[in-house]
């Protein structure tokens, strides 16, 4: 019976590792937890960057991220990109993101992102962005995000290889999609 007993207690003490290390850098705002910000280096000249994290609503009521401040940049709105018959868009949710109760929303490449616009510098590997986010609900929240290398996939995956060179190609914005 004591030999099930460590066992199991063991095993449960494991489990609970990998939440009590991640937890030390988390931001807590009301229900809402919010995990590894990031963001990518920028190219000189670069106007914009994008910032991406996971929320998690631990609430049972929803709550909506609707922008923030940026000490980099003139705004911080959210958008999400998605690819449609072939054409990629992007386009800013002027009403926010949806944060769904009992529910994590990660903004990640390719998807929902944080648009830093009209950068005042461009981002260096290594830089902390300091952030201000704003939530319907929570209110405002400083979040710090990291900046990783120009590649990079995530604070938790390896960078990837230094990005080729984009073609000329023209991006243009029509009534908030851009179009690439």
């Amino acid at each position: 019976m004591r030999t099930r007993f460590l066992i199991v207690a063991s095993m449960l003490f494991a489990a609970l590792q990998p939440v009590t290390a991640r937890a030390a850098d988390d931001t807590k705002a009301g229900d809402l937890v919010i995990s590894q910000p990031w963001s990518r280096a920028t190219p000189a000249g670069a106007k914009v960057a994008s910032g991406y994290l996971t929320i998690e609503n631990n609430g049972t009521a929803p709550d909506r991220l609707l922008g923030g401040t940026a000490d980099v940049a003139a705004k911080v709105d959210v958008h999400q990109m998605a690819t449609a018959d072939g054409v990629m868009m992007m386009r800013s949710l002027n009403d926010g993101l949806t944060l769904p109760p009992r529910a994590a929303v990660k903004l990640a490449p390719g998807g929902y992102h944080l648009m830093l616009a009209g950068l005042m510098h461009p981002l260096k590997q290594g830089d902390n962005v300091s952030t201000v986010l704003k939530f319907e609900k929570a209110g405002t929240v400083a979040v710090t995000f990291k900046v990783l290398g120009v590649g990079a996939k995530g604070p938790d995956a390896s960078a990837a290889p230094a990005m080729a060179p984009m073609d000329k190609g023209e991006m243009k914005m029509d009534h908030g999609k851009t179009k690439m």
